[in-house]
């Protein structure tokens, strides 16, 4: 009897091939789509996706099933994500997604159809050194993803397969134009998946129903410029759609939500060495019993920098860049390497 792997199809290119690695090299695969917006959405995740993801299963041969996680998704990532801008974050629901659907619902199902493995598209690498489960980057550069999979647990990460890790997109694409996939140039979305105009502050408004009231601008030394349209519109580092004009670009410093105010300030103000980080999940060790020097990035596109990471608490870590970095900003990951392993990351506070 074959293995049996369950393919987490998205309706893009990355997962099909995924399923045809997997196939090729002799798993019984099972295709699964998470459907996670109710009305459809528009971008990943939408109604058409799921009819892209089963196609490509109907193409090659394997049954296909769409499991319903709405609610799930509402009260895991919507929730969290709105929740999170009020209190002044500029959070990364796609993080949040894998850490409670993707990565924690999923591998119930695998378990449910007697299945070894649940397979992804990321493209990223997994491997066992000695009695510990490693989450390295993808061989390929541009689009290396082990930046969102920092949260993985080891139980996660021994019942997970990422055939793509090897590869670059180049050679994914061509895999599925040589197996007639007709999601082979399929292209990809950037964005987030439930909020179709990019318009993120519109959407926390019309789901919560709430209007976030205006107030005052003032620069670091507290002199009143202008007025903001509610504190959800911006984030660290935004010079556009401030409203006010001076002689001199500025840029939004801090969101003060106890006072409903907006600091502004020059560029050279948003440059800090330092930050910290909460619920931090260590893969390539249990805890850091010492200051180690890493590579960390704060950015998903961003590359990583050289850092002390000092661990802090049971699930705080400090991080004290060697060179000044620009807009660090509360509620993005934070991912700690070395080399090109995920030791790793935490929630910027």
């Amino acid at each position: 009897m074959k293995n049996r792997a369950l393919i987490a199809m998205s309706g893009g290119v990355d997962s099909a091939v995924s399923a045809i690695l997997m196939q090729e090299a002799g798993y019984d695969c099972i295709g699964v789509t998470m459907k996670l917006i109710a009305n459809g959405g528009s971008k990943c995740c939408s109604l058409e996706d799921i009819n892209d993801a089963r196609k490509a299963a109907w193409k090659l041969g394997i049954p296909h099933y769409v499991l319903n996680y709405t609610e799930e998704f509402t009260k895991y990532v919507i929730e969290p994500f709105i929740a999170s801008y009020e209190k002044g974050e500029t959070p990364n629901p796609c993080i949040e997604c894998n850490r409670h659907l993707k990565f924690s619902l999923l591998p119930r199902r695998v378990k449910e159809l007697e299945a070894e493995t649940m397979v992804t598209g990321h493209y990223a690498q997994i491997e066992k050194s000695g009695d510990r489960w490693l989450l390295k980057k993808g061989a390929d550069s541009k689009k290396d993803q082990s930046y969102v999979l920092y949260m993985m647990s080891q139980e996660e990460l021994a019942h997970t397969s990422l055939p793509l890790g090897k590869l670059s997109k180049t050679e994914v694409r061509e895999i599925a134009a040589s197996r007639g996939l007709s999601n082979a140039e399929k292209t990809e979305s950037q964005d987030i998946c439930f909020v179709d105009d990019g318009d993120y502050a519109s959407f926390i408004e019309t789901y919560t129903g709430k209007v976030y009231p205006e107030g005052n601008i003032t620069d670091i030394e507290g002199k009143i410029l202008g007025r903001h349209r509610g504190l959800i519109h911006y984030t660290l580092g935004q010079r556009r759609k401030l409203g006010i004009a001076l002689n001199t670009p500025i840029y939004v410093k801090a969101k003060s939500i106890n006072t409903n105010t907006l600091v502004v300030g020059d560029e050279s103000t948003l440059y800090t060495k330092t930050f910290s980080a909460n619920r931090v999940n260590f893969i390539a060790c249990e805890n850091i019993l010492q200051p180690l020097r890493l590579g960390v990035k704060t950015r998903y596109l961003q590359k990583e920098s050289s850092a002390l990471v000092i661990q802090t608490g049971p699930d705080t870590i400090r991080v004290e860049f060697d060179e000044q970095h620009r807009a660090i900003t509360p509620g993005q990951a934070a991912v700690f390497y070395a080399g090109d392993i995920v030791v790793g990351g935490g929630t910027i506070m």
